[in-house]
């Protein structure tokens, strides 16, 4: 009969693991939450609502109008494991913008902000991994 050891040990590491995930879900909300506080900046920066809009001009993000837009982006998790987390916006008409159509030309802001933040959530990532490792 074979004998097993240090299963306490196994138990623990299996544990901090599991807090580990908790971090890395943490870093990847923190990343997106930058991404979506850039998305929406980009939509409001600049832009005059009401009576005295002006469009945003093609390959521009779009100028707040309604304020709609921007306040119908929102991070979330979706998943712990593997660790996932969504930056999304809710609206319509956020495609539309984002990729064009027939009738306009582009007007994106995620994917904008998404490349703007990149290496940040490279960075934000990297160091969860790190110090779960480390702990582990």
């Amino acid at each position: 009969m074979a004998k097993i050891t240090g299963a306490d040990k196994h138990a623990k590491r299996l544990k901090n693991m599991a807090k580990s995930s908790k971090q890395i879900v943490a870093a990847l909300y923190a990343a997106g939450q930058e991404i979506e506080i850039d998305a929406e900046h980009s939509i409001t920066e600049g832009s005059i609502s009401g009576a005295g809009h002006v469009p945003s001009r093609p390959g521009q993000p779009p100028n707040r109008d309604t304020g709609d837009l921007d306040k119908n982006i929102e991070t979330t998790v979706e998943a712990q494991n593997p660790p996932t987390v969504h930056v999304t916006s809710h609206m319509p008409y956020s495609a539309a913008l984002e990729y064009g159509t027939s009738k306009m030309a582009a007007r994106p802001f995620m994917r904008p902000a998404t490349e703007k933040n990149r290496k940040k959530v490279g960075q934000k990532v990297t160091n969860a991994v790190r110090i779960a490792v480390r702990k582990g």
